[in-house]
Parts: C-alpha cells; structure tokens; sequence
C-alpha cells in the first residue's frame, strides 16, 4: 500500500514538472511576440509621455498638476462647533461632510470648505463655469468639478488642518487656495466660533466709535468758546453756558466710556495670549515649482507590466486553441454540437 501512494507521488512529481516544462515551451515559442507586444506598448507609451511634456499645459491631453497647500491651526478645545453644525441640521450631508456626534472646529471647517456659500464664492471669482466650459446645470456641476479639485484634511495629532487644490496652473491654483483661506477665516469671524476674537473686534470697534465722538465733543466745545470770544451778547450767555454743560458732561461720559472700554480691551489681549486661539493661519499656500502628477514613470512601468501579462496570457490562449484544433477528440465535439 505504500509503495502505491510513493509510487503515485513521484508520478504526480513527474506531471507537475512536465507541466511547468509545457509553460515555459509555450513561452519560448512565442517569445517574439511578446517581446514585441512588450516593446510596442513601452516605445508607445513613452512616446505618449514626451509627446504629453512638449504640448502646452493648456492643449495637452496629460498636463502637469500642481497642488499648492495652506495649513491652519484649528484648536477643537472647548469647541463650540457642535452647536454651530446642529444649527445647520441635514445641510452638511448635502455638502458631503460627515459630521461626528461630537462635532468639532475641525468638522465645521471640513464642512465649510466643502460648502456651498465657500463654493459659489470661488466659483464665482475665478469665473469657472466658462473656464471648464461647463453649459448643462452649470451651477451643481461646477460644485461637483470644484469639489473634485478642492480637497481639505485634518491632522489630530498636530491640529494641522490643510487645504489643496489641483489644477494645471500653480498660480490659479495658489490663488484658489488663499482665497478659501480667506473665505474660511471670515465664515469662522461670522459665526462667532472664536468668542475672544468676536469680543476683541466688538470692544475694537466701540473704542473707535467713542473716541471719535469725544474729538467730535471737544471740536463743539472749542466752537462754542471760540463763538463767545468772537462775539458776546448778554442775552445769549445763559445759553451758551448751558450748552457748554451739557457737551462738557457728554464728554466726561464718553471718556469714562472709553477708559472701561481700553480697560477690557486690554485684559482681552492678556487673556487671548495665554489661550490658543480658535482658527489660526500657519501658512498660506505658495506657487509649487514640482508637480503632484501625473506620475508619467509609474504609468510607463505600469503599461510595460500590463502588455507584457497581456501578451503572456495572449500566448497561452493561442497555444490552447492550437492544441484543441489538433485534437481529434475535441474537433469531433465540436462537429457533433453543429
């Protein structure tokens, strides 16, 4: 009983190394062709590849990609964004945003980029729709184009949050970038996510509307004296002292306005120091001088390795039919199916 099965062993040993033989005859036999196949799609694609290069970016049919990128820091500590996006309800599905049940600054940034106010804006300012020719619902598919090339991301561990886009010229796409920086920074002012920084810009603004009213105040003061000095009739002087009065306590209010107001402002400036802000621009984006793609090396050896599996294939193919048209069994199958 063993001798059997050693003896059936060494048999199937001896059908598998005929059969890895049978392989490499098959290959040898029609080595020319695939060596050919294998070339003809190499020289072809490298062609393709130099004839791609030399075309200008705007007539070529595989232009270089540029992909300038901008970074902010976006602190998700003591976020207020939850109630930002619950606010917005289902429209951050329709925006293709993906926002976690503890929404963060971060998500709402994500959201934002990809929103349809940020969207329309840069649509709008860089004339895209007649840039990419786009006259069918030109609105919704020039979104879906936008979104294809405007890509935002968000790093947890450094609080890095980036924003790209591809296009053939590095300049556009630079601007672009930029300008969603910008875009961005104001939505966040807007939606008063940073609370320190809305409150800075309020008490900012309300120590410029008071600082103007006390010169306005002091001008009428120094009218008024100058108008008694100019001319003086008794009969006007209780009025004109009464005037006086009145501007003179407008204006001790407004200077004890404006000392409580400098007073905030700068215990503001103290405290934001010492807290991380909300929305932070690290870097604006720059014009690249090396292109992100296409990867015209790797598509040459991924054409190469594909002619050369398809030719392989295609020799055993004809090898098969060679052999099932030399085989009186086979042809006779074939003839009675007729």
């Amino acid at each position: 009983m063993s001798e059997e099965l050693e003896n059936a062993s060494i048999q199937k040993k001896d059908e598998n190394e005929i059969s890895l033989i049978d392989l490499f005859a098959v290959l040898w036999k029609y080595k020319l062709m695939i060596i050919i196949t294998t070339g003809i799609a190499m020289i072809g694609v490298l062609v393709v590849c130099i004839i791609s290069l030399m075309l200008p970016p705007d007539k070529s049919f595989m232009p270089n990609k540029y992909t300038p990128k901008a970074q902010m820091l976006i602190n998700n500590e003591d976020s207020g964004a939850s109630s930002m996006l619950g606010s917005l309800g289902g429209l951050a599905s329709f925006a293709g945003v993906n926002v976690p049940a503890t929404s963060t600054n971060s998500a709402l940034a994500g959201y934002l980029v990809n929103s349809n106010t940020i969207q329309d804006a840069v649509i709008n300012r860089f004339n895209f729709i007649e840039e990419w020719k786009i006259e069918k619902s030109p609105v919704t598919e020039s979104r879906k184009a936008l979104k294809e090339k405007l890509k935002s991301s968000y790093d947890e561990d450094t609080g890095i949050f980036t924003i790209s886009f591809e296009d053939k010229d590095p300049v556009l796409a630079r601007d672009v970038v930029n300008y969603v920086v910008e875009l961005l920074d104001q939505r966040f002012n807007e939606l008063g996510v940073d609370k320190n920084k809305l409150t800075k810009q309020n008490l900012e603004e309300n120590i410029n509307t008071t600082y103007n009213e006390i010169i306005n105040l002091q001008s009428q003061i120094g009218n008024i004296e100058q108008t008694v000095s100019n001319v003086y009739s008794p009969s006007s002087t209780p009025s004109i002292m009464m005037d006086t009065t009145m501007v003179r306590m407008e204006l001790s209010v407004q200077e004890e306005i404006y000392k409580n107001l400098k007073a905030q402002y700068e215990s503001l400036k103290v405290q934001m120091a010492s807290e991380k802000p909300v929305f932070q621009i690290v870097e604006y984006a720059e014009i690249p001088d090396q292109k992100s793609g296409p990867s015209r090396g790797k598509l040459c050896i991924i054409v190469t390795f594909a002619a050369g599996f398809l030719s392989v294939f295609l020799a055993f193919l004809l090898n098969a039919l060679k052999n099932m048209k030399s085989d009186p069994e086979v042809v006779a199958k074939f003839k009675r199916n007729k």
